[in-house]
């Protein structure tokens, strides 16, 4: 990854908002629950590769775009355990990426202070997303595990214009649909984690 600076002035046309904390959580209980199922040790996950496998699930297609990652954390963490690179000041914020099909990636990461909490903080981010022109193509990546956030989202969502803001909401698991595509989660962090789908098959072969 190369430096980009400073975090963009401007939002750029696709976004991706995630929780850090959720995904490196998810990317933990794929990593433990796959190595005892295909027999191998499994490296952390990589960011680029994530990024770039979310903003296909996404819809984004080849071309020369530019897309930001806004990865939101807890202020008390440093970085992701299971990603790479992964700590937050040093290799991710303010770096940015491109890809030989989608164009480049810009990534910025939002410390959260407890008092604010993440859900609100994401919420505040979405709400802002969604107010700039600029930007047609939102991927979400929630805790939708706990508490009230995925309702949250769709009942601010419930409004908008799907001519104008193409949304995708990424989950573990289908959940009760609103305005917006939904995508699981699982599926890019497989793919950052290295993990094949033929390797799935031939271990199911001998279960």
């Amino acid at each position: 990854m190369n430096s980009q600076g400073t975090i963009p002035s401007k939002w750029t046309e696709n976004v991706i908002i995630a929780d850090a904390d959720y995904v490196d959580r998810v990317a933990f209980d794929l990593i433990v629950n796959f190595e005892r199922m295909i027999g191998r040790k499994i490296p952390r996950a990589d960011m680029s590769q994530w990024a770039v496998c979310t903003a296909l699930d996404g819809g984004l297609r080849e071309g020369s775009h530019q897309t930001l990652l806004v990865l939101i954390h807890e202020k008390k963490r440093a970085g992701m355990e299971n990603f790479s690179p992964s700590e937050f000041d040093k290799e991710l914020n303010g770096q940015a990426f491109r890809d030989a099909r989608l164009g480049e990636f810009l990534i910025s990461s939002y410390p959260v202070e407890e008092l604010i909490g993440k859900n609100e903080f994401m919420l505040e981010t979405l709400k802002a997303v969604l107010a700039q022109e600029e930007v047609r193509r939102i991927m979400v990546v929630p805790n939708a595990e706990e508490g009230n956030l995925y309702h949250e989202i769709r009942s601010l969502l419930h409004s908008h214009d799907d001519e104008e803001k193409h949304i995708t909401i990424f989950t573990m698991q289908p959940l009760p649909g609103g305005k917006f595509r939904q995508e699981l989660l699982g599926y890019s962090l497989m793919s950052a984690l290295g993990i094949k789908s033929n390797e799935i098959k031939s271990q199911e072969k001998y279960e």
